[in-house]
């Protein structure tokens, strides 16, 4: 229920992935090139021959063109027990496209003037800690609270994703927080908590529950009879999918059995979605002022703006064209809603399986069907890049001096690894299995990249901490530093710990040189040694652990983060 990459601002991070999206757009150019005899329905369904069968999970899309509903079809089964179909007409769980909806809730109350997006969110809902700043309804709809993430402080707590899980159970785990992640407004950083916290407001403000409120307000006036928010995981819905994971090339269930709501847990259908993307882009008088807002981009407290509406993302264009979309995952539920206002199109998806990338597949479809609206980019003859241009510069170093650059490196802004390899006398900088660079000498200690689009240089030197780093310079205005694995003692990272916010306890052990975290039921987690007092994981949810120790020089504790928390604490037992 991440945010999609692709759809995050800075420059950081698009420098970072620029292999991956310009191999997916590569890939899209090819597929239209080969599928150029086929008609349109028959192009787009081959895009999902993968899933054209009874014997796995699949999809239901649907695109909209010019108001019109112009391709929908339905692939795979939703119950493989039963050898049921999918149909343009099977409910699935929708996940994080609920938040549009929850977003819209909000402001039709605030229409009829029972609240304001900028009022505190503890007028409502005093079980909200005071950390001493204001968190408003609109920081919680833009994802700029800076309130941890409920997914990542369940799991800690102890949770799994097929417990019961109501919305009470969250507020009791937010009621029991002792600071955020940073103050509101200050940053953009998706929390699904804030949209739990905004269902709950919707049901105390208008005395309904939220499931009740959103079909009496939203669904039954926009006649989208086949949609609503499942709060009891008991109750029987005809028609639904259930969702389907390949592990090891065998299917299995995904069990999903939680009733909380906001956030997540919509069930809908790809047509009732289509009515509600047709709403959005062609509000009417009464719905105009609302939408509107929906839509407006959230300005940081700086005056930065930021890339999220309320309950979408905006900001970018999609090939020349004014683009709202939103991702969801649960489970092995895979959804994308995307749509272009200025040509009232969109395109719909919804999966049941974990294989199925759904935005990819979605804007493919779009692609086919809605080309004619994209706007021409900018032709003329590519230049070659900076790193091109600098490779008479090179020159030779041998295994022995490169060598010494070898090893592991860990970024410890975003938490990420990078690792040097010397392959065949050429020293490369690795990813991942999928995605290696070449790396050329043009000094004893820098290097440039071939084969990207931007100049990048990668320096090997120490900081100004004696420390041994990888620094990437990106055209020369932009600087990553990584900090290299070094070795020492972790013999006494163990004991247990305890945390008082979420009631729950770790234990850390050694074994085979190296550190495991043990939490509860779960598999052992092993650790990742950075430097003395820090480490990292494969696991998202012990992203970085920083060890405390008390004025003796004793460990106390640790701080866990992760892509939902910012330094949440442990005592040493």
């Amino acid at each position: 229920m991440k945010r999609n990459p692709k759809r995050l601002s800075t420059l950081y991070i698009c420098s970072l992935f620029i292999f991956l999206f310009s191999s997916i757009h590569a890939q899209i150019n090819k597929d239209h090139t080969t599928t150029s005899k086929l008609t349109k329905v028959e192009q787009a369904n081959s895009l999902f021959k993968a899933w054209n069968s009874v014997d796995s999970g699949g999809a239901a899309i649907a695109v909209i063109k010019n108001g019109k509903v112009v391709f929908s079809n339905a692939y795979g089964s939703a119950n493989l027990e039963y050898n049921i179909p999918n149909t343009t007409n099977t409910i699935f769980h929708a996940a994080s496209l609920s938040k549009q909806f929850t977003a819209y809730a909000i402001l039709l109350l605030e229409k009829e003037g029972k609240l304001s997006l900028d009022d505190d969110i503890r007028t409502y809902i005093p079980e909200v800690p005071n950390f001493g700043k204001k968190i408003t309804l609109r920081h919680l709809a833009s994802h700029t609270s800076g309130i941890r993430d409920q997914w990542r402080l369940l799991y800690l707590a102890g949770w799994k994703k097929d417990d019961v899980i109501l919305n009470q159970d969250i507020l009791d785990l937010v009621s029991k927080q002792n600071s955020l992640n940073f103050d509101p407004g200050t940053k953009l950083s998706y929390s699904n908590t804030g949209f739990t916290l905004l269902a709950e407001v919707v049901a105390r403000v208008s005395g309904q529950s939220f499931a009740e409120y959103t079909k009496d307000n939203i669904f039954v006036p926009l006649e989208m009879s086949n949609s609503q928010f499942y709060d009891d995981y008991e109750k029987i819905v005809k028609n639904r999918a259930y969702s389907y994971k390949n592990k090891e090339n065998i299917i299995k269930k995904s069990k999903l059995s939680f009733s909380t709501v906001g956030a997540t847990n919509l069930f809908t259908t790809v047509h009732d979605l289509c009515k509600w993307a047709i709403y959005l882009n062609t509000p009417t008088p009464e719905s105009k002022g609302i939408i509107t807002k929906m839509n407006q981009q959230a300005y940081l407290n700086n005056g930065q703006i930021t890339e999220a509406a309320m309950g979408q993302w905006t900001g970018v264009k999609y090939k020349g064209l004014e683009w709202f979309d939103h991702t969801g995952s649960d489970a092995s539920f895979r959804a994308y809603f995307s749509r272009f206002p200025e040509h009232n199109s969109a395109v719909v998806i919804l999966a049941n399986t974990t294989p199925i990338r759904a935005s990819t597949l979605a804007l493919k479809t779009a692609d086919i069907f809605l080309n004619e609206y994209y706007k021409s980019e900018s032709k003329g003859k590519a230049k070659k890049s900076k790193n091109e241009k600098r490779i008479k510069k090179s020159i030779k170093l041998s295994k022995n001096q490169m060598s010494k650059f070898c090893g592991k490196y860990w970024e410890p802004k975003e938490w990420y690894d990078r690792e040097i390899k010397i392959v065949n006398d050429t020293l490369i900088y690795y990813r991942s299995k999928e995605s290696q660079t070449k790396l050329l000498p043009i000094s004893n200690n820098e290097f440039k990249m071939l084969a990207d689009t931007n100049d990048v240089s990668v320096i090997f030197e120490e900081n100004e901490n004696n420390e041994k780093v990888m620094r990437l310079n990106i055209n020369s205005n932009q600087n990553i530093e990584f900090l290299k694995y070094n070795p020492f003692d972790i013999s006494e990272y163990t004991g247990n710990f305890g945390s008082e916010e979420l009631n729950s306890s770790i234990q850390l052990y050694n074994d085979n040189n190296s550190v495991f975290i043990k939490l509860f039921k779960r598999d052992p987690i092993k650790l990742k040694a950075i430097k003395k007092d820090v480490f990292t994981s494969s696991n998202r949810h012990f992203k970085k652990i920083e060890f405390l120790r008390n004025p003796n020089g004793v460990i106390s504790g640790f701080l866990v983060s992760n892509g939902g928390i910012a330094s949440l604490k442990y005592d040493k037992n």
